[in-house]
């Protein structure tokens, strides 16, 4: 727990320069560093946000005693040892998604969050999106009725990233799926088993031995008769920038438009069968905020047309989360509270995605969520 503004610094400026603003305006917050490999775009980001502190490495950034808190926004392969490197420096850590591309670094966050009592937090955008807290809300409520199967997907078409994206199973990033289904009742993966289908340009399978253009995954829930639907591609596979989310219940159910910016769909039971369905534009929840920050669900940095982040261009920005993520992370460690997700529940959506490219590899076969990944 915190009486002061948390010391928090930020690794990686290319969507972690989204941040920023939200942290210089949020009054539990102090943005005391920044850290990015280039020089230029370093100097770049601090000089327009009058930051002081910059760093070209990581390693050194840790050593700071003044930084309570990291957020690290950098490449996927990186998540996974740089959080374990900010944990083992005693610093609370927010990761961007996913937690970490292999089964034993996922253990190891979670392992030391608990031996040095830090707070971890995935920084899971679905989960804080518009969209997702408009669904909660009437889950809450109890307005769904009892939930009866849960589906979601994230298609993109990944061609000309470059680095690590060439070939990259579809599962291995699977968080903004995997995220809502489970987060919607705080439940938690058991088991899954997965499907690889069609395949992608002969090129790219040698760069991880996959080559499935989709991988559709099904996810039977821990201690509930409820199981989740989840597909993802990246490649070879026509479609428009989709993260949807999709929940039906015995009351009501609620689908996600097949057209990005679409209005949601809220299908009412017991209603005259013209009646059932309700186009539904979703609300806002900035007032969930602190009114310093209220503003960021509906802009971000780069607001002009030649500086928009793809988050922005690509996923309609991300639901209005980056505020509440923020917002989550500080309010956890200025309360002692544990933020969601937190590391183990971090851990199980990460694994999820892990575990089902393995399953798809093996035709299906049903693979248990390791115990580390389960509450106890």
């Amino acid at each position: 727990m915190y009486n002061r503004p948390i010391n928090v610094a930020i690794a990686g400026l290319g969507f972690g320069a989204e941040f920023i603003p939200i942290y210089l305006k949020h009054p539990d917050a102090k943005l005391a560093a920044i850290c990015q490999r280039t020089r230029a775009k370093l100097d770049e980001i601090g000089d327009a946000f009058h930051i002081e502190k910059r760093y070209t490495d990581l390693d050194e950034m840790l050593l700071d005693p003044d930084i309570d808190a990291v957020h690290i926004n950098t490449p996927i392969p990186d998540h996974g040892q740089q959080s374990i490197k900010a944990l083992r420096a005693g610093k609370h850590v927010a990761c961007t998604v996913p937690m970490a591309t292999t089964v034993e670094e996922c253990e190891e966050i979670v392992a030391l969050s608990r031996e040095k009592n830090l707070t971890y937090m995935m920084m899971e955008t679905v989960v804080y999106a518009r969209e997702f807290l408009f669904m909660k809300e009437l889950y809450d409520k109890g307005e769904l009725g009892k939930v009866q199967f849960l589906k979601a997907s994230h298609q993109q078409d990944m061609d000309g990233w470059p680095g690590y994206w060439p070939g990259l199973p579809p599962m291995y990033y699977a968080t903004h799926c995997v995220g809502p289904v489970l987060g919607l009742m705080r439940s938690e993966a058991e088991y899954v088993s997965c499907f690889g289908s069609g395949t992608i340009r002969e090129e790219m399978h040698g760069f991880y031995g996959s080559p499935f253009a989709v991988e559709t995954t099904h996810i039977k829930f821990r201690n509930s008769d409820v199981g989740a639907h989840i597909y993802r591609s990246l490649f070879d596979v026509a479609r428009q920038y989709r993260e949807s989310f999709e929940v039906y219940g015995s009351k009501k159910s609620v689908e996600w438009p097949l057209i990005e910016g679409g209005p949601l769909v809220v299908h009412t039971a017991k209603r005259p069968e013209p009646e059932i369905p309700e186009e539904t534009e979703c609300p806002d929840f900035a007032h969930l905020l602190p009114a310093e920050i209220q503003a960021f669900t509906r802009q971000g940095v780069y607001d002009a047309d030649d500086h928009q982040h793809l988050s922005f261009t690509q996923g309609g920005g991300h639901g209005g989360s980056h505020p509440h993520l923020v917002h989550a992370f500080l309010h956890a460690l200025k309360t002692g509270t544990q933020p969601y997700p937190n590391a183990v529940q971090s851990a199980n959506i990460t694994c999820v995605g892990i575990l089902a490219h393995a399953s798809a590899q093996q035709g299906g076969a049903l693979i248990q969520l390791p115990a580390f990944t389960l509450s106890k």
